[in-house]
């Protein structure tokens, strides 16, 4: 990359990061029970429609090369109450945001933990996801149906849980048979990302 290059990337970083840093979208948070630094996406916060993947890319980018330190992390991802429509960039672009990712960035991720995944999501990404997500990517896919089950993998006091987060859990622990589709759960109902793109401990 050249100087000239480079200064506009980072002059476009900045800007970026000014529109997007306030939504909380991805941010560090502390270290996994293998001490691996935790990279924190919160799905919801992800205004699709009003966001250039461009841009998402060039943000996302920015703060793991800024911010992560070298070595290896993992990411938790809260898919709650994402819809379809409104937080989803679509496979396609969250196939190409890995793709582009150095080669150090790659290597170091070795866990995405996917949050309330929900059915459809499950469903989506166990059949066509095979064949849209790279094999090194989909291998690294861990669903977590329940926020228990996260702390086997990262402990309560290094993940900061938003409180809608801990709201879903405690009505799934209520209504068990959301996760497997046989309750409507509305909160997941159009959270499948879309083919043209081809007892909580917390609280």
């Amino acid at each position: 990359m050249s100087f000239a290059s480079l200064a506009t990337y980072n002059a476009m970083s900045l800007v970026f990061s000014e529109d997007l840093e306030p939504l909380q979208i991805l941010d560090l948070q502390g270290v996994d029970v293998l001490g691996r630094q935790v990279v924190r996406i919160v799905g919801k916060h992800l205004p699709a429609p009003a966001i250039d993947v461009e841009k998402l890319k060039v943000f996302v980018l920015h703060k793991l090369h800024h911010e992560l330190k070298p070595g290896p992390y993992v990411v938790v991802y809260f898919h709650t109450a994402v819809q379809r429509n409104d937080n989803s960039p679509g496979l396609w672009a969250l196939r190409d945001l890995y793709e582009i990712l150095p080669k150090q960035l790659k290597h170091g991720l070795q866990a995405v933990y996917v949050v309330h995944p929900g059915l459809r999501f499950r469903l989506f990404l166990g059949t066509l996801g095979r064949f849209f997500l790279s094999e090194g990517f989909y291998s690294k896919l861990v669903y977590i149906s329940r926020l228990e089950f996260l702390t086997e993998h990262v402990r309560e006091s290094q993940v900061e849980i938003p409180e809608f987060v801990i709201d879903h859990d405690r009505e799934l622990e209520t209504r068990p048979l959301m996760d497997y589709g046989v309750e409507v759960d509305l909160t997941q109902n159009n959270s499948m990302p879309v083919g043209e793109y081809p007892r909580s401990p917390y609280r």
